[in-house]
């Protein structure tokens, strides 16, 4: 059978770890080791090849960079290729290549298939290439939450559907209600607000304002208040551009200008040059003749009228009144008083979009309710497939007799609930279950939740029992397992061996373990040592086979490579592997 696998990693510089080559089988791998802190380099190391965080702690003091290279063999028309190839990676023959880099600085940087791409592109393709579990996702599993996650998987496109479409129904009621709460829980600020609008429209429409009336009056006022001084000024003027009519002997400049024309004028035949200046003279003392005129007519229209500038003045305050409030200029007021109304009539609705906005958040509860009576149907119907098919793997994993169910409940309320089932419930972005998952680990014993029901081995059991469900309903290539067996002894942990052995048998399953049980199993195992010349610590991998293997093995049993009897019981453990698989 060919499946996506893993087939080897290069680890330079990262933490423990230098410069070491772990190669991996297309079915079991396990990884074993003195110590757990080299194990679970290689874990960090797989983890960040899948688009992990990245910490400048992981590169070795003294080193610039740490770089995790890996192999994949994956099928041309799978997820994972298409999307490489749409980020311009190249496929060989059926062979990814991934790279990522991590610096001293904490600067990471990753490579697919030749071409440098986005860290997040990783996580990307690890989702359809890799599942990794280690004892933080046994934790996770005593969450009801998680519990709910790991159903909803399971049931596939049967909650999918109507989750999708209660998901965007409560994002929906969620913004209404927020709109319907701002409006009912504001009235008050809101009506001080419109009555304010209102005092204020009413004072502009009461003025009722001229775009530039404002400037058009100063200009005025400042006209009639200075009336004596610009007609004396005006009057003086016209007697030095025209005369006086009462003073013949007054020499003005009209005739001035008409004496200088005269007297070139009468040669100015004799002369272009001459004839020109003339001309201008000329010209000068119509200039002379019109300005006079106009300050004759400046002088008689201006009017010194108290009364009217008395009633300019009135205007003008009348508009600073306005503008003191409203606006730099009347132009500005008259854009507030625009504003205001339509804010206005906005406020004035409210009680409109009350109505509105409490029949939508009715319609959309009831809506609600209806998609998340059919959440309920569909998680009930797959809680029932799933805990059977849980509880059959348990029986395969030395817990004959326990039995896996699913508590699917909602919790009743009085006040902002959905109706589910014919009461009112509490409800959620994710439905108004609540999903909690039982184990009765023996006959007789009462169903209880599996944070407070299960051994630490058990949980180890459940949860790997879980994991072998999925891989039949929603198969990933490779499974990484991180001591997913700690709290597993004896007979268990040769069951669990024997169930990772046979789940290897449609994906690739790396296991890092401290058990011999299950380390017998694996096709390939790998030992994680490490050396120390006084100031550096570095660790490689080393495959075993053979007498070494035996050794291994031994080591794990009883703490001595060298024993006969741990010897014996190793050799003894791996024909009962070959033979049990």
């Amino acid at each position: 059978m060919v499946f996506h696998v893993l087939e080897e990693m290069r680890i330079r510089a990262l933490g423990v770890i230098d410069d070491a080559v772990v190669e991996l089988s297309p079915g079991f791998t396990a990884v074993t080791g003195e110590t757990g802190a080299g194990k679970t380099m290689v874990v960090t190391s797989l983890g960040l090849l899948l688009g992990g965080r990245a910490d400048a702690a992981l590169v070795r003091i003294g080193a610039k960079a740490a770089v995790v290279e890996g192999r994949l063999t994956v099928d041309a028309r799978s997820a994972a290729a298409v999307r490489a190839e749409e980020a311009g990676a190249e496929l060989e023959d059926g062979v990814l290549l991934i790279s990522r880099t991590l610096s001293a600085e904490g600067r990471s940087r990753a490579h697919v298939g030749g071409r440098s791409v986005p860290v997040g592109l990783l996580g990307e393709l690890a989702d359809d290439l890799v599942a990794v579990h280690g004892q933080t996702d046994q934790q996770g599993l005593l969450r009801p939450a998680r519990q709910r996650q790991a159903l909803d998987r399971y049931a596939g496109a049967a909650v999918a559907g109507p989750l999708e479409k209660y998901a965007g129904a409560y994002r929906r009621l969620r913004a209404v209600s927020a709109e319907l709460e701002e409006l009912t829980t504001r009235a008050r600020e809101r009506a001080q607000e419109a009555d304010l609008l209102r005092f204020g429209l009413e004072e502009v429409t009461a003025a009722e304002p001229r775009p530039g009336e404002d400037e058009e009056l100063a200009a005025e006022a400042e006209r009639l208040g200075h009336a004596e001084a610009l007609a004396s000024a005006a009057a003086v003027a016209h007697t030095a551009l025209a005369g006086n009519p009462e003073d013949p002997e007054g020499v003005d400049a009209a005739t001035l200008v008409a004496g200088a024309h005269r007297a070139v004028e009468a040669v100015r035949s004799h002369d272009p040059a001459l004839a020109g200046l003339a001309e201008r003279i000329g010209e000068v003392g119509i200039l002379l003749s019109d300005v006079a005129g106009d300050l004759a007519g400046y002088a008689d229209n201006l009017d010194a009228d108290p009364i009217r500038l008395a009633a300019v003045e009135e205007r003008r305050a009348a508009l600073t009144q306005l503008t003191r409030k409203y606006g730099e200029t009347i132009a500005d007021v008259l854009v507030w008083a625009e504003q205001g109304a339509a804010r206005l009539a906005e406020l004035d609705g409210d009680d409109d979009r009350i109505g509105e906005l409490t029949a939508e958040c009715d319609a959309l509860r009831t809506e609600l309710g209806e998609l998340a009576q059919a959440l309920t149907d569909a998680r009930t119907e797959a809680a029932g497939r799933f805990a059977e098919a849980v509880t059959a793997e348990l029986a395969s994993l030395a817990m004959p007799h326990a039995r896996v169910t699913f508590a699917i409940r909602q919790t009743e309320t009085e006040e902002d609930g959905i109706e589910v089932g014919g009461r009112p419930v509490v409800f959620g972005p994710h439905g108004a279950d609540e999903v909690e998952l039982l184990l009765a680990p023996h006959p007789g014993a009462p169903p209880r939740p599996i944070a407070k029901g299960a051994s630490g081995g058990e949980l180890s059991r459940v949860m790997l029992a879980v994991e072998v469900v999925f891989a039949g309903s929603d198969p990933v290539p490779t499974y990484l397992f991180d001591e997913v067996d700690a709290g597993v002894g004896g007979k268990a942990a040769v069951e669990v061996g024997r169930r990772l052995a046979r789940l290897a048998r449609s994906a690739q399953v790396v296991v890092v373990t401290h058990l011999p049980q299950v380390a017998a199993f694996a096709d390939r195992h790998l030992v994680v040592e490490k050396t120390n010349d006084g100031s550096v610590t570095r660790s490689g991998v080393k495959a075993m086979e053979g007498e070494d293997r035996v050794r291994e093995l031994s080591r794990m049993l009883a703490g001595q490579e060298d024993s006969e009897l741990a010897r014996a019981h190793a050799e003894e453990l791996l024909e009962a592997a070959r033979a049990g698989r």
